[in-house]
């Protein structure tokens, strides 16, 4: 029996469509001001780090690839029951992590290398498992990219420097989380 679904097909090209348009413009179209305000603050600080405009629009591209996708398999209904439980935990330890780094900026000289990254791990392992039927080997690789890329603990402890050249991005970043929280975004 053959098991074409035109369903099927179409969730397909919207998912390839939508990962060929990450572009700044079309980024407004998919995610909000803050979000994307927050975003560009995030570019500015991996541009800063690495040294490298590519590599940084290229991480800030797989990120937004990857948002996109899975907004479009969830309003799809794509996910299990099962899968479900794994968003919901997914969301949440996001949440935390937004507190977290935020509470590190607002209460200086409490920043600890290891807890932010390790968040970002759990989190990419959870949506790992979220996509893992869903999405291509390709969309793994650029979920294993954005999240190793954040969760470099070099990085993450020059954003924290209190005398460090990245604490206004830092000061964007967390104001722009805060209103993402107090809205129900994050």
């Amino acid at each position: 029996m053959e098991t074409f679904s035109s369903k099927d097909l179409a969730l397909q090209a919207q998912k390839k469509i939508l990962s060929r348009m990450a572009s700044k413009s079309m980024v407004n179209m998919f995610i909000d001001e803050t979000s994307s305000e927050v975003l560009d603050e995030l570019y500015r600080v991996s541009k800063e780090y690495t040294k490298n405009k590519t590599e940084s629009q290229k991480v800030i591209k797989n990120l937004i690839k990857i948002a996109v996708k899975i907004g479009v398999l969830y309003r799809h209904n794509r996910f299990s029951p099962e899968e479900l439980v794994l968003a919901t935990d997914f969301k949440n330890k996001l949440h935390n992590g937004a507190m977290t780094a935020i509470s590190f900026y607002e209460v200086e000289f409490t920043y600890e290398k290891d807890v932010l990254p390790d968040i970002l791990t759990e989190c990419k392992n959870l949506l790992l498992r979220l996509v893992d039927k869903h999405l291509t080997p390709k969309s793994h690789a650029r979920i294993q990219h954005v999240f190793n890329h954040f969760a470099n603990k070099e990085m993450l402890s020059q954003l924290y420097d209190p005398n460090g050249s990245m604490k206004p991005h830092l000061q964007k970043i967390c104001q722009g989380m805060n209103k993402l929280i107090d809205d129900g975004k994050l």
